[in-house]
């Protein structure tokens, strides 16, 4: 923005210095050309009176040619010729070899009785008859050369003075623009920095509200206060977190202990009711844990990291590689060089454990699930494709949602921290069918940052989320 400001100023003050200062030169230019033919012509009259006297009065041609040295301006040069087209007197240097006009044009005047005047080679010519009265045919002619090399100068002098008031200008329209822009622009690039690191889990952040507009000020309150109530707000979200997560594990704990207990001596009938009390017990523990990962899911917020993709999925076929094999299900992997999306630490294991749990549930025995990853326009596309039952178009649209499961006893929490944990990094997630019948998930991640080293992704160990997973 600080950019355009300063682009915007310096194409007005360059606009607004074009229309003035040029106008300006060339009216000072013209009147400057103007006084000078002026000059000029008023000299060559000048001399025509006296050159008429000389005439009429057969003054001796040295006489004459004192005069008009006395006359002339330096650097003129002065031609005077009578009736019959003779040189008579001269000033300045000036001989019939110089002569700057041709006879004819000399001839021309003698006829018509008025003068001509031409600019060439750096002097202006003045032609002009010289009249012994109001009446009668002229006696002769008056030829004035004068260097244009003063009025030159002078006009370099007057543009380089106007030239020099527009760099001015110019220079202080820039340093006026930058402190404005800088004015603007830094408290707005603060915010935007400060913006970035709550975006990246600094929840502490705040921005400086005392420079820049009044707007960009109350721009800046108005981003502190926010900050400040998401900072509560998430604080308060994990401390629910971590006291729903002790006060109800412990006492489900407690209780499935109890019933372990009194199976031990109950008879097969009784036994049978502990069981399912058990069961029950199970599946409550499950759902808790499952809506405790949703909720940890929509109120991560990391600082966003460098990710081989490639590498997390090779480690995470490892690690189920002996479950698919204990179910019969071949797992494949496909991913064609280096990938690199941009994600939080652990979230694209989770995701992928929850994607493998779900498709290697799903699909019997003989089966196979593949999971691949490639570039797709600015970031990455991982893909967990298998042949397994597959879902309807009903079951595909609510899948995302918590609680949607088709299996039996299933929590139907599994794609619900997938789509959360991909969209708060940024992604996208869709299913589809698998060609041939299946499912398909589908993970739009943001790729690598520009100019950013890549980090080593994390592989933990442990499966840790078969206890909270949803697949058809």
């Amino acid at each position: 923005m600080a950019r355009r400001i300063i682009l915007a100023m310096l194409a007005l003050i360059s606009a607004l210095l074009a229309v003035a200062v040029i106008p300006l030169g060339l009216l000072a230019s013209g009147r400057a050309h103007d006084a000078f033919r002026e000059g000029t012509i008023l000299s060559v009259r000048t001399q025509a009176a006296l050159a008429e006297e000389s005439l009429a009065d057969r003054v001796p041609f040295g006489l004459l040619d004192t005069y008009l040295n006395r006359l002339r301006h330096p650097g003129d040069q002065v031609w005077v010729y009578d009736a019959a087209g003779r040189m008579t007197a001269g000033a300045g240097g000036a001989t019939v070899g110089n002569l700057p006009v041709s006879a004819v044009a000399i001839a021309a005047v003698l006829r018509s009785g008025g003068s001509v005047s031409a600019e060439a080679g750096g002097h202006y010519t003045v032609v002009t008859s010289v009249r012994a009265g109001d009446v009668g045919p002229p006696v002769g002619v008056v030829v004035l050369s004068r260097p244009t090399d003063e009025l030159n100068d002078r006009l370099r002098v007057l543009w380089a003075w106007l030239a020099a008031v527009a760099a001015a200008g110019l220079i202080a329209g820039t340093t006026i623009a930058i402190m404005l822009a800088r004015w603007v622009g830094r408290p707005l690039s603060e915010l935007d920095a400060a913006a970035q690191r709550l975006g990246g889990g600094a929840l502490d952040t705040r921005s400086q509200a005392g420079s820049g507009p009044p707007e960009v000020r109350r721009l800046a309150s108005t981003f502190n206060t926010m900050a400040a109530r998401l900072e509560a707000l998430v604080h308060g979200n994990r401390a629910m977190m971590a006291d729903v997560s002790h006060q109800l594990r412990t006492p489900l704990a407690a209780l499935r202990l109890r019933l372990d207990l009194l199976s031990q001596d109950a008879d097969e009938a009784t036994g049978s009711e502990l069981a399912g009390a058990q069961d029950e017990i199970g599946r409550l523990s499950r759902l808790v844990d499952g809506l405790l990962a949703v909720a940890r899911a929509e109120s991560v917020v990391v600082e966003p990291a460098d990710i081989a993709v490639g590498e997390v999925i090779h480690d995470r076929a490892v690690a189920w590689r002996p479950v698919a094999e204990e179910r019969d299900v071949e797992l494949a992997t496909q991913c064609p060089g280096p990938v690199v999306a941009r994600l939080g630490e652990g979230h694209l294991e989770q995701i992928l454990d929850n994607l493998l749990a779900n498709a290697l549930e799903a699909v019997p025995a003989g089966g196979h699930v593949e999971v691949g990853a490639a570039p797709s326009g600015q970031g990455i596309r991982v893909t967990v494709a298998d042949n397994g039952p597959g879902m309807s178009p009903q079951q595909q649209e609510a899948a995302f949602r918590r609680f949607a499961s088709t299996t039996p006893g299933g929590a139907g929490l599994g794609l619900a921290i997938v789509h959360r944990l991909v969209t708060s990094n940024g992604g996208a997630a869709a299913l589809s069918d698998t060609p041939g019948g299946g499912l398909t998930v589908v993970l739009d991640l943001p790729g690598q940052a520009p100019d950013r080293a890549r980090k080593p992704a994390a592989t933990p160990e442990r499966i840790d989320s078969l206890r909270f997973l949803n697949h058809p």
